[in-house]
């Protein structure tokens, strides 16, 4: 069984907390990632979230949304939760990250 809610850490050393999912899926937490491209110091994000409530096989795929502290930029997740072969909850995710720019024609490069 997968339960989002706890502390999770990744291969990077990001790590992020998932406050109680209520009972339509919803929840917040924070986000502090190891890793920016910015030369601000990195502070601990907000999240906010959903999860889809568990299919028969019991794989609860979510998404959430970053809002970084630092920096003028959003990231968005979504993924799903595995137990491993030995027991072991794993997320897989993916992710986007979009930064302001300064004008329509420099839209191009704010998503990456």
């Amino acid at each position: 069984q997968c339960i989002l809610t706890g502390t999770w850490v990744n291969e990077l050393g990001s790590n992020m907390t998932i406050n109680a999912v209520n009972g339509r899926g919803e929840f917040s937490g924070t986000y502090y990632t190891a890793v920016t491209a910015t030369n601000n110091a990195i502070k601990r994000s907000p999240l906010q979230g959903s999860q889809h409530r568990k299919n028969q096989r019991n794989k609860a795929t979510f998404g959430f949304t970053v809002n970084w502290s630092f920096s003028d930029s959003i990231t968005v997740f979504t993924g799903q939760c595995f137990v491993d072969k030995n027991g072991n909850e794993v997320l897989k995710t993916m992710w986007l990250l979009r930064g302001d720019v300064d004008s329509i024609d420099d839209d191009w490069k704010a998503t990456r």
